[in-house]
Formats: C-alpha cells, structure tokens, sequence
C-alpha cells in the first residue's frame, strides 16, 4: 500500500502550521478551567480579600497580559511557519530555480522569504564560490526569536514578587511581637490576628508568583519550540534549495 504525505491529506485551505496556536489555545483552556473552578470553590476570592498587598491581583493582571503577548507571538510564528512551508512547496517544484532567479518575488512575505533573497544577493555579489550563510542565519534566530525573552523576564517577574510578598507578609506577622504584652489579652488576641494576616499574605503571593511564573514558562517553552522548528526549517530549506542552485548558477 502506497504511504501518503502529510501534505496530500491535508484538506484545502487547511494549515498544519495551526499547531501552535491549537496548542496554546488548549493550554490556556485548561488554565481558565482551573482558574473557574478555582473562583467556584471561593478560593480565588479568598486570596484577594486575604492579600492586604494587593500583590497577588498583580500577579494575576501580568499572568494575563503575558498570555496576550505569548499569543500574538504565537499566531506571528504560526504564520512564518505557514511561509516556510509554502517556500519548501515553491522552491521544490518545477518553478523553484526561476523563482530565484527573479530574486524570490514568487515567495510569499516573511523571514525566510527575507533570508532567501539576502542569499540571493549575496550570491549576485560575491560572484562565484561558497556562499556561507552563517551570519545571515544568525540574523534571521534573532529576528524570529524576536520578543520571545519577555517571557523569561515576566516570569523571573512574577517569582520575584512572590518572593517580596512573603518578605512583606512575614514583617507583617512578626510585627506586633516586639511591644507583645503576655498579661494583655486584648492586645494579645489583636497582635493574633495581625500575624495571621501577615501569614495570609505570605503564603497566597508566594504561591500566586510560584504558580503563574511556571505557567508563564510553560508557554513561552512551547513558543521557542515552534520558533526553533520554524529556524530548522529555514535551514534545511536553504542548505538543499536554494544555497546550491545559487552556487552552481553563479560558477556556470
């Protein structure tokens, strides 16, 4: 029985590159269900009220920008991943050598098509010889790695700000000891309720920070996972297609 490509059995107007999106999008379904069900037992309520610091509300409002921007760099690597593979589709058909030699204008828009057509002139200035792409191939990493460190950075963030609520809660706590006075009980039964507070505040930022930093992590791991397949692509792509017809072009 004849096997059939991933590309043939793929509906029209279908993308394969939609996978990271896809998996974003469960990803954050699942957050937002356990953040529901969270909110339906009171526990989310109970940390709001408990954190007199106002320091796990925002833990929560960077958790939700930064899946905002996770998302947006998402869709942008789905749709470079999408280029890539309609470039693969091009460049390995029949009309792959005369679309480089219009300098890449069949491509479709993006950073490969972009790293390609640097090739292209490249190649139309050094004349004949090895066309080495190493610093071009630096240039497109970074530039397809774009804002992909702000992930990092939130998360660092967000751990740190735990980290300064439990700091602030156990100042809290620990407080009214120094004038503590053993025969009053009034004062006792206040002082009490101060380091129980204190206490509330610690542990709820602390475990605020530590939950929506490794979510943050999570999702931008899988963002640099597609962004180094993406990378990968365009590497292989260049080395088979386009390097070598370029080299043989220009020593003809």
């Amino acid at each position: 029985m004849s096997t059939t490509s991933r590309a043939e059995i793929l509906l029209p107007g279908d993308t394969p590159e939609r996978g990271p999106v896809l998996l974003w999008m469960i990803f954050t379904g699942l957050s937002v269900f356990a953040g529901i069900l969270l909110w339906h037992y009171g526990l989310i309520r109970l940390m709001v009220v408990s954190d007199r610091t106002y320091i796990s509300s925002l833990i929560a409002v960077l958790y939700v920008i930064t899946c905002g921007h996770c998302f947006w760099r998402t869709r942008s690597i789905a749709r470079e991943a999408e280029a890539a593979r309609r470039c693969r589709e091009i460049l390995a058909g029949p009309a792959g050598v005369s679309a480089l030699e219009t300098d890449a204008r069949a491509l479709p828009r993006g950073m490969v098509t972009d790293h390609i057509r640097s090739l292209v002139t490249k190649a139309r200035t050094q004349g004949a010889g090895h066309i080495d792409q190493t610093l071009l191939l630096r240039s497109l990493a970074d530039r397809l790695r774009g804002s992909n460190g702000f992930g990092a950075f939130v998360s660092d963030t967000l751990m740190k700000l735990g980290l300064l609520g439990t700091i602030i809660g156990f100042i809290i706590m620990l407080a009214p000891i120094a004038g503590l006075d053993a025969a009053d009980k009034v004062a006792m039964k206040s002082s009490m309720g101060l380091m129980s507070d204190g206490m509330a505040v610690a542990m709820y930022t602390t475990l605020a920070g530590l939950v929506g930093s490794i979510l943050v992590r999570i999702q931008y791991y899988m963002l640099d996972a597609a962004t180094q397949r993406v990378f990968s692509e365009a590497v292989v792509l260049t080395e088979t297609r386009v390097t070598p017809v370029l080299e043989r072009h220009h020593d003809g």
